[in-house]
């Protein structure tokens, strides 16, 4: 990397975010990322059950949506990831009141 383009990159401009509605709940990719892969559902249960993460229905915790999966093992974050937007659906999350 060159001085020119340090300078190209010190004069962006920046991005405001502005003033939004909060969500409630961290994102299940979130979530996912902080795990290792393969993992047992009760692992998961254990190290994250109680994290509450974004839902078309609301915020749910971790440990509700692994309920309704029944998988017991997951290869793959992917694997994790599909099996638990299967029970939480997708689409818009409302945002908190």
């Amino acid at each position: 990397m060159s001085d020119d383009d340090e300078a190209e990159e010190e004069e962006a401009p920046l991005v405001e975010l502005g003033e939004g509605t909060p969500v409630e709940g961290a994102p299940l990719a979130r979530v996912a990322s902080r795990l290792h892969w393969p993992v047992q559902r009760s692992e998961i249960r254990r190290k994250e059950g109680d994290a509450v993460v974004r839902t078309p229905d609301g915020p749910m915790e971790v440990g509700e949506i692994l309920e309704g999966t029944g998988v017991s093992y997951f290869e793959s974050r992917q694997e994790f990831l599909d099996a638990c937007r299967e029970v939480t659906g997708t689409g818009p999350v409302p945002t908190a009141e």
